[in-house]
């Protein structure tokens, strides 16, 4: 199966893969978690684990989830005859030493705390029982137990003997993209068996992988996948168009192409809107900015005049040529606690945002440009990514509608790489556009959403709430998390999503429509936006096994 992606991988390593092609990649060799979730029956699933159970001690407010793990779990490579069995010893060094030191900084820790009925902090803790048994001890009763303790993990093997030796930056350091491909284990459906730079990946099926289907045929059937590395979008089209890929990512302007090719040896699948939407965020973090454009951004009705200039109806007309809806919510339509009748205020009108601008002392000048009480233009650096084309004709669409009240935007497309390290680690941006993924749920985004949380993207690892708003969020975000009952758990999502809408630290633009084409030689295709292409369960009908 030939498929592509768009830039060289950043790493092999799991903790410090943060790009969609690293991802990519890094997800064939990490595929799974101790539960699964399916979105259609709405129901946690066994994965890496043969069971759960959840017992709630009520009289103490105080609950365990129990998991057993699967009998048939081994980290193995192609460099290597040797079956290493995964145990609760790898779990336990994962959530403990991984996860749970707080030097890494990783979008799990954050999560591994809860804040008690008095206020303080305790954590969730982990417990061995023995070779594949362990259990999460929760100090108090929260809702949705199994999504806080599924996770993903490493080999101990490997990465408790770096760490001791090297410490967190030998880990950080470990399987760079100069590591032999071949001799880093998997757990998942794929080895890594070649990478070559500005080429391709090529992955091919781990005989141990755990997955059987109902007739007992090792699970993936695919056995090989190349993954090509394409930087230009239209390369990449061109090679689909040309045969030498089994799948192709439309964007808007393929449509009109392949859809009217007569006689197609592809099909398109409509997979529908995305869940999750690009966002503008303003930075608000006073150690690293200009103080004239802190004063700004930290201003509530400056971000809403904002939100009141970008153009939703009009990015999805010229950029996606109508195949993109505005996004107006907060929450993905599948979340549990989605209600329609919450969405953005704000949307596009330029004479409120004139208005709310005129409400801070901002008015335009002489020459038309839109000044602050200070005589200060209003002049800032919004970044994106630099692969994404479609980003691009976004930002200069808002830095258009931006311009006719006078503000100034300068559109900055970079690195991805870089863009990660500036809004994670140097801090030193003023606007970035970027994406999350989606809300799926009221819980997720612990450190993201919450004041201290690392990825707080606009003022991150704060010690106590530094405005009132957010203050108010981190409480509601507890308390929806601790009500177990989904009718009292609602009141308290429904006004966490409305604060975040009305504060607008986050600005999100419009929900694409999905779109993907698959060789016809290729059977069982299922897509849509909850699951993407599911290539494991795919198989080409036209050769004999």
């Amino acid at each position: 199966f030939v498929s592509a992606i768009n830039n060289d991988p950043k790493t092999f390593n799991l903790l410090t893969a943060r790009d969609g092609d690293t991802w990519d990649i890094i997800e064939y060799i990490y595929h799974d978690a101790l539960v699964d979730y399916d979105p259609l029956t709405k129901e946690f699933t066994p994965a890496l684990t043969e069971s759960f159970e959840i017992k709630a001690d009520e009289e103490n407010d105080t609950l365990d989830v129990y998991y057993t793990l699967r009998d048939n779990l081994y980290w193995t490579s192609p460099s290597s005859d040797k079956k290493i069995k995964v145990t609760t010893d790898d779990v336990v060094f994962w959530y403990d030493e991984i996860d749970g030191d707080p030097d890494l900084q990783l979008p799990a820790y954050p999560g591994q705390f809860l804040v008690m009925k008095d206020g303080t902090e305790a954590r969730i803790t982990i417990h061995k029982i023995d070779e594949r048994r362990f259990y999460f001890h929760f100090p108090r009763i929260v809702s949705n137990p199994i999504l806080m303790t599924s996770m993903n993990f490493g080999p101990r093997y490997l990465f408790e003997e770096v760490k001791k030796e090297k410490g967190v930056e030998g880990l950080l350091e470990m399987h760079g993209v100069d590591t032999d491909p071949k001799t880093i284990p998997s757990l998942g459906p794929y080895y890594i068996t070649e990478y070559t730079p500005g080429v391709r990946i090529v992955l091919s099926k781990n005989p141990y992988y755990w997955r059987k289907d109902k007739k007992g045929n090792t699970i993936p059937y695919i056995e090989t996948i190349i993954m090509k590395i394409v930087p230009n979008q239209n390369t990449e089209y061109l090679l689909f168009k040309n045969g030498e890929k089994d799948s192709y990512g439309l964007r808007p302007e393929d449509m009109e192409e392949l859809l009217s090719k007569e006689n197609p040896d592809y099909t398109v699948y409509n997979g529908g809107p995305s869940l999750g939407s690009a966002f503008l965020c303003f930075n608000q973090n006073p150690d690293n900015l200009d103080p004239v454009k802190y004063r700004w951004f930290v201003k509530t009705e400056f971000r809403q005049a904002i939100s009141c200039l970008l153009n939703r109806d009009r990015i999805a007309k010229q950029v996606y040529r109508g195949l993109a809806d505005p996004a107006l919510y907060f929450y993905a339509r599948v979340n549990p606690m989605f209600d329609s009748e919450i969405k953005q205020q704000f949307t596009y009108d330029p004479d409120r945002a004139v208005e709310l601008l005129a409400s801070i002392g901002f008015t335009r000048d002489s020459e038309g440009f839109m000044t602050d009480p200070d005589g200060n233009r209003i002049e800032f650096d919004l970044i994106m990514g630099v692969e994404s084309n479609i980003g691009i004709d976004t930002g200069n669409i808002i830095a258009d509608e931006c311009s006719k009240v006078g503000i100034t935007v300068n559109i900055k497309a970079i690195d991805f790489q870089k863009l990660v390290d500036m809004i994670m680690n140097t801090y030193d941006w003023q606007t970035v556009m970027v994406s999350l993924g989606s809300n799926y749920w009221p819980e997720s985004g612990s450190n993201v959403w919450q004041s201290s949380g690392n990825f707080h993207l606009w003022n991150p690892l704060q010690e106590t709430p530094v405005t009132e708003w957010e203050a108010r969020v981190d409480y509601l975000y507890n308390e929806g998390s601790y009500t177990v009952d989904p009718a009292e758990a609602k009141v308290y999502w429904d006004e966490y999503q409305k604060i975040i809408l009305t504060q607008c630290p986050v600005i999100y633009l419009v929900y694409p429509y999905t779109f993907a084409a698959i060789r016809n030689t290729w059977s069982n295709v299922y897509y849509d936006t909850l699951h993407g292409t599911e290539t494991l369960y795919l198989f080409r009908s036209d050769l004999k096994p």
